[in-house]
């Protein structure tokens, strides 16, 4: 049966870091729901410890507010005024409902339009609607990185099955 919970475990995890690049399916929370059933199902002695599931919950946390701020970052560096900022994190929140394009295009579209109500030209507000993309590309590429941290943690943390 622990052979089954391992593989299971590892089943999860990889369908994870697909959802770290995916944004239809909560990447990092699908990799520690993983962590966390490996425990239940095979008790304290065969995995994490409390701390370690402790350190992936800050984990998860810590790729949510990427990807929420991902865009802000990126529409901040490209010039974007408040705005334009306000507007990327809203279109990243309301994107979340319209699935992969709506989290890739709303926090372009929200950058864009909140330029365009501040009163900026087409070119400043497309400018800050490039960098609210790059950013969330860079948030993308940080959500992998910490998944890929999170598999790592518990593949070295976790006891090695029939030991």
């Amino acid at each position: 049966m622990e052979l089954f919970w391992w593989g299971f475990t590892l089943v999860l995890m990889a369908i994870g870091l697909i959802g770290t690049v995916l944004p239809v399916l909560p990447g990092t929370a699908i990799i520690f729901g993983a962590a966390l059933l490996h425990r239940i199902m095979l008790g304290p002695a065969k995995g994490l410890g409390w701390i370690s599931l402790i350190f992936l919950a800050l984990l998860v946390l810590a790729s949510y507010a990427i990807d929420f701020l991902g865009g802000w970052f990126g529409a901040r560096r490209f010039g974007a005024t408040r705005w334009g900022r306000f507007g990327a994190v809203a279109g990243a929140i309301i994107g979340i409902f319209f699935g992969l394009p709506g989290l890739l295009i709303g926090p372009v579209v929200g950058a864009l339009l909140g330029e365009l109500l501040a009163g900026k030209k087409m070119i400043d507000a497309g400018r800050a609607g490039w960098g609210a993309l790059l950013g969330n590309l860079g948030a993308v590429l940080g959500k992998l990185l910490i998944g890929l941290v999170m598999v790592s943690w518990f593949l070295v943390a976790t006891p090695p099955p029939f030991r």
